[in-house]
């Protein structure tokens, strides 16, 4: 277990934290958007947005919405992060959906979750008419985005803003003196998966601060920091770590324009940290080495890697100065990336702190509000996702002769459980033990290792476990490979034992041009040879020892994660 690093707010609720906070950051920046002159940028501050999220607030318990549920789903904007607090904050228990739900488990959610309002952006308004029509929720408003004012069918999140604030100069206290239970549920969020899979996880306001005060025990940012919010807002790696968090510490955030634009972006907002996933970091450090490569500059970043290393022995970092090139082409101000929702690739993790760009893993989920671990300020190790934070206990349950057991956790950052399922609550949570299904191990020094997922496990005949995700990572390696998945398959239809295969994903303009390649056969036997390669640095058990070869992306949630057991079975047919 990680000490606390750094000094932080203590808060109870999210109510609290904007209270506490608001005074300290008021007149600072909070959120930063483009306008139509080029570098010249509307800001709102820190307490422009909490008057805003107050006279929401106020509104949503006007129109006899206290204690009661309310959605929210569109894309990463300002509307969405204000309708979130303006319901948990005071109002009732926030729902927030999915962006890229289709309409029939769109309205699944809904009716599971019981919700009497929702927030959504003009790109969901058909699909709001068809629930409308329908009449199986339980919807009684429908809120826009986008209008200016409401009407007779959809209501204006911009006009209930102003009716709340005029609601409010008129002495109404009704949001701003609601009383916050920490104890229960005021978040409802779904896993992802199908709506029959999926499942509601149950927070608290104690859980989620009690992590927000975590990872400000160790991580700093200041009122000096620009986050560009990449991650769907939905998902809660991105909505307490690139959200929550930043407001809680007075810094700023900005959105994204979409992945074809986060370079651009990170230069134009002056970003100063990023929370993403593995291959968005991945593919960002792979057209960094791409372009140093081209330019002919190999041989001298190699050179300077090694000169920044020797002074980094004397305490002197260099870094930035002899990598000022590449650090201007991402603005010059990126301090730290966070990568979460999945394991990094190691070259990618030392290739990055080689020039400079100081990146760290997390682990969580969203069960437990969600992060568990991280590298931090202080103490970071290649390929551990950190040391788990203060306020968790962990053990490795029933390890191997190597140490590697499931990771089980247990503190106030856990969910209440899982909405109206008992069963599938007493699964995961024992004695107060959340089992996360995770296998990993900590080291010597207790730095937490993740190997795999528990169910991804495959056992050969032997009784030898190979973890999928390891022979991935190295598959992922080759140039040209965007992504792979690795399974077992029968040998033949009469032996139990498995061999293992491997579906992989590859760039066609990339293996041309890396390769001189052009028809399927060459392309399909160049990689064979590198797979051969790899099959080489391991035991034999592990070859891979057969590939199929595609450039149809895999099926992945939102935060860029293989659904695993869709894609199998689009692949065993099963």
């Amino acid at each position: 277990m990680e000490r606390k690093i750094h000094n932080f707010v203590e808060i109870k609720n999210l109510k609290d934290m904007l209270k506490k906070t608001g005074q300290m950051y008021a007149k600072y920046p909070a959120f930063k958007f483009k306008t139509e002159q080029e570098g010249k940028f509307k800001i709102i501050t820190h307490e422009e947005y909490r008057n805003e999220i107050n006279s929401l607030g106020t509104a949503l318990i006007n129109m006899g919405l206290k204690g009661k549920r309310i959605a929210v789903i569109s894309d990463n904007r300002y509307e969405w992060t204000v309708a979130y607090l303006a319901i948990c904050c005071g109002t009732g228990v926030v729902v927030p959906l999915d962006k890229s739900l289709p309409e029939q488990e769109i309205e699944n959610l809904l009716i599971r979750s019981k919700v009497q309002a929702i927030f959504y952006s003009d790109k969901y308004t058909k699909t709001m008419e068809k629930i409308k029509a329908g009449g199986k929720t339980n919807l009684l408003h429908y809120i826009s985005m986008d209008l200016d004012k409401s009407n007779s069918k959809v209501l204006s999140q911009k006009a209930l803003t102003q009716k709340g604030e005029m609601l409010v100069a008129e002495g109404n206290t009704a949001f701003i003196d609601a009383e916050i239970d920490e104890e229960e549920m005021s978040f409802m969020l779904f896993t992802s998966g199908t709506t029959a899979l999926s499942k509601a996880v149950a927070l608290s306001h104690k859980n989620i601060c009690t992590n927000i005060m975590d990872i400000a025990s160790v991580i700093e940012l200041t009122p000096e920091d620009t986050l560009l919010s990449f991650l769907p807002l939905h998902h809660t790696f991105e909505c307490t770590v690139g959200f929550l968090y930043p407001i809680y510490k007075g810094a700023t955030i900005a959105y994204c324009e979409g992945i074809r634009y986060i370079a651009d972006n990170i230069r134009e907002y002056q970003i100063t940290a990023m929370i993403s996933v593995p291959i968005l970091f991945e593919n960002m450090y792979k057209k960094v080495m791409k372009g140093i490569k081209k330019q002919g500059k190999y041989e001298k970043v190699q050179f300077g890697i090694k000169l920044t290393k020797f002074f980094l022995k004397f305490k002197i970092d260099l870094r930035k100065r002899i990598f000022k090139d590449i650090h201007s082409v991402l603005g010059g101000k990126v301090r730290l990336f966070v990568n979460g929702a999945a394991a990094l690739d190691k070259e990618t993790e030392i290739g990055f702190n080689n020039l400079g760009f100081k990146i760290v893993q997390g682990y969580g989920l969203t069960e437990t509000s969600p992060v568990i671990s991280a590298g931090n300020d202080r103490h970071t190790k290649i390929g551990s996702v950190g040391k788990v934070f203060p306020s968790f206990e962990i053990k490795i349950d029933n390890p191997n002769e190597t140490g590697i057991g499931e990771i089980v956790v247990k503190g106030n950052s856990v969910m209440l459980g899982y909405y109206e399922n008992a069963e599938a609550t007493n699964e995961v949570l024992k004695d107060g033990w959340f089992h996360t299904g995770d296998l990993g191990y900590l080291d010597e020094e207790d730095y937490l290792f993740i190997t795999g997922r528990k169910k991804n496990v495959i056992v050969l005949k032997n009784g030898k476990n190979i973890y999928p995700e390891e022979l991935e990572a190295k598959i992922n390696k080759i140039d040209g490979i965007k992504e792979s998945i690795v399974y077992g398959k029968p040998e033949s239809s009469n032996d139990a034992d498995l061999k293992l295969c491997a579906k992989i994903v590859y760039d066609k303009e990339t293996v041309k041009e890396e390769y001189g390649l052009n028809t399927e056969s060459e392309i399909l036997d160049k990689i064979w040879d590198k797979i051969k390669e790899i099959n080489k640095t391991m035991p034999t058990y592990k070859y891979i020892r057969e590939i199929t070869l595609t450039e149809q992306e895999l099926i992945k949630t939102t935060t860029q994660k293989i659904k695993r057991h869709e894609e199998l079975a689009k692949i065993l047919g099963k």
